[in-house]
């Protein structure tokens, strides 16, 4: 039986690429994000032909609680539930403490963090309702070490992390996981926009900044592959990891092994 499945953030990158995965295997699909009509369209016919049961494309901005609430409440009107829910929205911006806009700040909290605690409080009076659900909030490397440069990205991931623990601890005895992902770097829109710009940060070129920077910690040396991530929600997903929950799953190419 097809599962309806909320991916934030997944016009493009990771969750783009988490979308696609629950897609070919059968289920009901409703992405979120920005992007122009006909990308996301694109993006729309291509789940469909990796075989989704449904698809279906959300506007809600995750800086505003009601057209969060809105994409909640839309996908059970039509689907009946929410059975898996993954928390992807991203952004990020790379400045000196002293330089970062307090905007910025505002805004990098408010769709990494903030977004999570609103889909899940709408999300898992649903799930509770029906004795099961899965809850994935893609978090980060950055959710366990730190860099420099970015405060809001950093403090957020750890937020995740801490609000992943703490939600699962209160929905342990309702049939419902809570866990988080935590990649290294994938090359993504999101991270090919960071290069130009710790280049100029660092005075270095952008070449420096993907071997002595990006993947300086990933022992690897090799960028994570999208797929690999969207095998990992698929896995904490199934009916297999019903026993995992409040924890996290790192997928950084050794990073944090270090």
């Amino acid at each position: 039986m097809a599962r309806t499945v909320v991916v934030t953030g997944s016009t493009s990158g990771i969750g783009l690429g988490i979308a696609k995965g629950f897609a070919a295997a059968g289920d009901t699909v409703v992405i979120n994000g920005f992007g122009e009509k006909d990308a996301i369209e694109a993006a729309c016919r291509m789940l469909d032909e990796a075989g989704a049961a449904t698809v279906l494309y959300h506007p809600a901005d995750m800086t505003r609680p009601g057209e969060i609430e809105d994409l909640i409440r839309s996908t059970a009107k039509t689907f009946g539930t929410v059975d898996v829910l993954v928390n992807n929205a991203g952004i990020q911006h790379v400045a000196k403490i002293e330089d970062f806009p307090p905007e910025k700040w505002d805004q990098l909290i408010a769709i990494l963090l903030s977004s999570a605690f609103h889909t899940m409080r709408h999300a898992i009076p649903l799930m509770k309702a029906q004795g099961k659900g899965r809850i994935i909030n893609v978090a980060s490397a950055h959710g366990l070490v730190a860099s420099p440069f970015k405060s809001a990205y950093v403090a957020a991931k750890h937020g995740i992390m801490g609000l992943t623990k703490s939600v699962a601890l209160e929905v342990a005895q309702s049939g419902i996981t809570v866990n988080a992902i935590c990649p290294g770097f994938v090359l993504t829109p999101l991270v090919e926009k960071q290069i130009p710009a710790q280049a100029r940060e660092k005075g270095i070129s952008e070449a420096q900044v993907r071997d002595e920077v990006l993947l300086r910690l990933q022992a690897t040396k090799e960028f994570v592959a999208v797929e690999d991530v969207a095998a990992a929600a698929l896995y904490l997903a199934s009916d297999a990891a019903r026993s995992i929950t409040g924890t996290h799953l790192s997928i950084d190419g050794g990073w944090t092994a270090q």
